[in-house]
């Protein structure tokens, strides 16, 4: 492979990229997605759309995914740093209802290759982080679905620290559980 590493992790599909930075006295240069590269390391898609969030520091987005209309995605953070989290949610997998944290900054580079049939989230741990993704698939605002963040059933230990306080949409704030979810689909 060319200018990326990718690591494997623990739960089939889900991937950590790591870009080649070349870097001298005036800054950096990296290819940030790069087809061939990546169709090389076996995440062979076709991006549809790109889209980009700012948030403050406490930030937390999800558990969102989308349910007749699902994503891949590739989620990468331009400035700051978040944790950032995929939830297997793919009916019959060995993992279903595991999760994956990775930590996502300007200063490491790394992206995380999310494929459908999870659901994504992430926590805001700098003061201010952009963050920019790939999806496979369009945006339907009907299409909604999430789980709670705080699910213990999942169990995701995010790292927040001792005095911050989270902020989320009133909608994130209202998701079900991830029992809900398996009894809605008759799983």
């Amino acid at each position: 492979m060319g200018q990326i590493k990718v690591e494997s992790c623990e739960i089939e599909g889900l991937k950590v990229i790591t870009p080649t930075v070349h870097g001298d006295s005036r800054g950096y240069f990296m290819e940030s997605y790069n087809y061939n590269d990546f169709k090389e390391a076996g995440i062979d898609q076709v991006f549809v759309q790109d889209n980009q969030s700012a948030s403050k520091r406490g930030v937390l987005r999800g558990l969102h995914f989308q349910i007749n209309y699902p994503q891949d995605k590739l989620v990468r953070v331009l400035n700051g740093e978040v944790y950032d989290v995929a939830v297997d949610l793919r009916e019959g997998s060995p993992t279903f209802g595991k999760h994956f944290g990775v930590l996502l900054s300007e200063e490491n580079k790394k992206q995380f290759f999310i494929p459908k049939g999870f659901a994504h989230g992430f926590l805001v741990l700098s003061e201010y982080a952009v963050f920019a993704y790939k999806c496979t698939d369009f945006y339907h605002a009907n299409d909604e679905g999430g789980l709670m963040y705080n699910d213990p059933e999942i169990g995701i230990e995010w790292p927040i620290p001792e005095g911050m306080d989270l902020i989320m949409s009133d909608k994130d704030g209202k998701w079900g559980t991830l029992a809900e979810y398996k009894r809605e689909r008759g799983l």
